[in-house]
């Protein structure tokens, strides 16, 4: 009867970033408001991009679009809290990257939240697809996992 998605664990994602709350990401119902979630996704996938060496944000000739999210809420977070994103690839394709991102509270087992974020990769002046770049590629697979 339900079309409710699986909770996944710590044990489906391949690394972890903390990101803290901030005072304004509440909501007046006292939580990080849905659309906050939304910002944590591109933050752990942008940040392992550069930090991996795979994205210069002002000068990379290939760059990722965001195409497709998806998120499903199962419990709230808010401010204080530092929350920990978890990331892996779910699906690698020629031109693009699906990404799997856990919301989990800090040492909590199952995710609050989770969801799908989907890099379509582009030259970056023409806008057009191109082939996901060898040395990225290679560092995606690394981050897939079967959950």
């Amino acid at each position: 009867m339900s079309n409710r998605k699986h909770r996944l664990c710590r044990a489906d994602f391949r690394l972890f970033r903390p990101i803290p709350t901030r005072w304004h990401d509440n909501d007046v119902f006292g939580h990080v408001n849905n659309v906050v979630y939304y910002s944590w996704f591109d933050t752990a996938v942008c940040a392992w991009l550069v930090e991996s060496g795979h994205l210069d944000i002002a000068g990379s000739a290939v760059v990722g679009l965001v195409v497709e999210t998806t998120c499903t809420y199962f419990e709230s977070t808010a401010f204080p809290e530092t929350i920990e994103a978890g990331l892996a690839v779910e699906r690698l394709g020629s031109s693009s990257v699906t990404y799997r991102i856990g919301i989990f509270r800090q040492g909590a087992e199952q995710a609050a939240a989770q969801g799908l974020f989907t890099h379509v990769y582009v030259e970056r002046e023409s806008q057009r697809p191109v082939p996901i770049p060898q040395a990225l590629r290679g560092a995606l697979a690394d981050l897939t996992s079967s959950a």
